[in-house]
């Protein structure tokens, strides 16, 4: 599966569960919501500084944003 999809898989089940729209998490992680919507569709590449961010925001270490 290609890591972008995993990725975005996985911050979107992270939200979810909070109970977050798209529109929240952006405004929370001061992203646009654009972008995370590319992000959990697997076209968006986030930078790191981006993927520290969204982290902070789903209250999540950075390592579990990224499935085994």
């Amino acid at each position: 599966m290609n890591p972008k999809s995993v990725f975005g898989a996985r911050v979107r089940a992270l939200r979810a569960a909070k109970g977050w729209s798209q529109e929240r998490l952006a405004a929370e992680a001061k992203l646009d919501r654009k972008y995370i919507g590319g992000i959990e569709r697997g076209v968006r590449t986030p930078s790191l500084l981006n993927i520290r961010r969204l982290a902070k925001t789903l209250n999540t270490p950075v390592r579990d944003l990224f499935p085994k």
